[in-house]
This record gives C-alpha cells, sequence and structure tokens, in this order.
C-alpha cells in the first residue's frame, strides 16, 4: 500500500530535519579537526607538547574523521531518500519491491529496503 500524500510529508520534514542535524554535526566535527593541537588544547605556552598528548590527539582525530565520514554517508542516504520521493519510489524496498513497513521507516526514514532484504544483504556482505 503506497504511502498517503500526508504521510510523504511527514517523512519528507523527518528527513529535512535529521539532515539539518548531521549538516550541524559534521560541520562542528570538521571544525574541531581541523584545529591544531596546541589550540584544541588550550596551551598558550611556547612548550611542545608531549608524544602521548600528540598521540592522543591523533587518535582522537582520526575518530572524529571515521564519524564525519559515516555522517556524511548517512547525508548522502538522506538525499537519496528525498530523491525517491520525488520519483515516486520512497517507501519501496529496492530488491524485493514490496513496501517498506511503516515500523521500519519510523526507525530509519531513508532505508532503502524491507528488514528482511536488509538481512540477507548484510549476511551476503560478511562473506
Amino acid at each position: 500500500m503506497p504511502l498517503s500524500k500526508e504521510q510523504l510529508k511527514q517523512f519528507r520534514q523527518l528527513l529535512l530535519t535529521e539532515r539539518a542535524r548531521v549538516v550541524s554535526e559534521l560541520k562542528s566535527i570538521t571544525q574541531d579537526a581541523s584545529k591544531s593541537p596546541r589550540d584544541a588544547s588550550g596551551d598558550l605556552s611556547g612548550y611542545t607538547l608531549h608524544m602521548a598528548d600528540m598521540a592522543t590527539d591523533t587518535h582522537e582525530r582520526e575518530l572524529s574523521m571515521n564519524v564525519a565520514s559515516t555522517e556524511q554517508t548517512v547525508i548522502y542516504q538522506i538525499d537519496d531518500a528525498l530523491k525517491r520521493m520525488d520519483a515516486g519510489t520512497y517507501g519501496v524496498c529496492e530488491s524485493c519491491t514490496k513496501p517498506i513497513p511503516m515500523n521500519r521507516l519510523k526507525a530509519v526514514p531513508h532505508a532503502t529496503m524491507c528488514i528482511e532484504c536488509q538481512r540477507l544483504k548484510e549476511q551476503k556482505d560478511k562473506r
């Protein structure tokens, strides 16, 4: 059963709100990661940073970049969901072409597959 215009409107708003939140987080992460280790620590002295502190800073930057990469992927998925809305294919599983259950769309509004097809895909990807 296809989604009603009102449901599509609600999901569009949900997707746009989520996109704005993720973009804001991504902007914050990239701003924090672009600071030098000395600026990030608030150290104004002329002394060099300890090697352990530098390693910690490097590790934290790598984690931040991994989170940023994941957030960028979510933005792409949301943009794809908005395009599917415009094309009239939102809420339809890309694998089996059955409607994606409403509970799934509420939990993951940018979902492209029903739970069963997603599970099969993930099992196949593990191999």
